[in-house]
């Protein structure tokens, strides 16, 4: 199991970042890598409380909103430059993804500052690349720290709140895709792993009210939840616990519908449908979306009913994980009515 060496939470957390480098022995050089908004959100402040630490901190800013192999070489030939002690990824998810992969390629360790709450890769030991036009999903190491400022978080905008619900009420039927995989091929399934991953789901259904409000407590509940999942993840030393058939739903979109919906997003709409096809409460997931806030119909996302069935059917072989898909075997009239049936469409 590989996990996060410290976890920090709360209001005003951003100006540990000096304390925490020198407390795990990074004193002399550092990285960030962010965005050209996220740099002013978080990035630039980061940069100045280190060099005020007496630090040497250069930045390296990603313009892409998906991150590709070429940002990761990009990333890694100025970890090759410069050899920082280590590098600290500044942003939503594309830009941590970018930072922690480069990081582990060159042996660097990584600190993870997630400005959004759009999912759990901020804690993961996985990273999400897309390279032609389909996502991957890459093993990597999990941050040696994550710090996550409520604050900054909380003042993104709601659309980002409500994806990483979306993205945390699919640990539902990921789960439960883990156990069919078990039940259906002998694939290994570890219980703790899948429990701590259906708590951070619990936590959304319990406080959904709260989260949609965009109350403080409510937005901490959220973050941790992802922190949470993301240590399954490591845990697990597989997605298994957190990406099911909703994930393949949504990478499959991203391939026929690119641009189309956040992640989160999509895996929400895509676990009410899952939940389904599983015998779940679809209905509970579906009105737990609906309390935050997250989209539940294709429509809210810009999506055509042609897209949505498109993507059901597509999702099985976007990549080789077992999941109700295979054991259902969906055709195009059953696909839509599957949507049809659950108000995707």
């Amino acid at each position: 199991m590989q996990l996060p060496r410290e976890i920090i939470v709360g209001s005003g957390t951003l100006d540990l970042i000096g304390k925490l480098c020198r407390r795990l022995g990074y004193s002399d050089s550092a990285l960030v890598v962010t965005g050209p908004h996220t740099i002013e959100i978080a990035g630039r402040r980061i940069i100045d409380l280190l060099e005020d630490d007496g630090l040497r901190v250069d930045h390296l800013i990603i313009p892409s909103k998906t991150p590709t192999p070429e940002d990761v070489i990009r990333a890694e030939r100025k970890i090759r430059e410069l050899r920082p002690q280590v590098v600290i990824g500044v942003g939503g998810g594309a830009k941590i993804d970018i930072a922690k992969l480069s990081s582990a390629r060159q042996e660097v360790p990584f600190i993870s500052v997630p400005t959004t709450a759009s999912h759990d890769g901020m804690a993961s030991p996985f990273a999400s690349v897309k390279d032609g036009g389909r996502p991957y999903s890459m093993v990597t190491k999990p941050p040696a720290c994550v710090i996550s400022d409520i604050e900054i978080i909380a003042s993104a905008p709601p659309r980002f709140i409500r994806s990483g619900c979306g993205d945390l009420l699919a640990k539902l039927t990921a789960v439960r895709d883990w156990e069919i995989a078990r039940d259906d091929v002998g694939e290994y399934f570890g219980n703790y792993a899948a429990n701590l991953a259906r708590l951070s789901a619990t936590i959304v259904m319990n406080e959904a009210k709260r989260i949609g409000s965009l109350e403080e407590e409510g937005v901490r509940d959220l973050v941790e939840a992802l922190i949470s999942a993301g240590i399954a993840s490591g845990i697990a030393g597989s997605s298994r616990p957190c990406s099911g058939s909703e994930h393949l739903f949504s990478h499959a979109l991203d391939v026929i519908a690119p641009g189309k919906g956040l992640h989160g997003e999509k895996c929400g709409i895509g676990a009410v449908m899952m939940a389904k096809l599983q015998g779940g409460d679809w209905e509970a997931i579906r009105k737990a979306l609906e309390e935050v806030g997250a989209p539940t119909r294709a429509f809210d996302l810009g999506l055509s009913e042609d897209e949505v069935v498109k993507a059901l059917l597509l999702a099985p072989r976007i990549r080789d994980r077992y999941t109700i898909l295979n054991r259902v075997k969906l055709g195009a009239e059953e696909a839509y009515r599957l949507a049809r049936e659950t108000g995707v469409i």
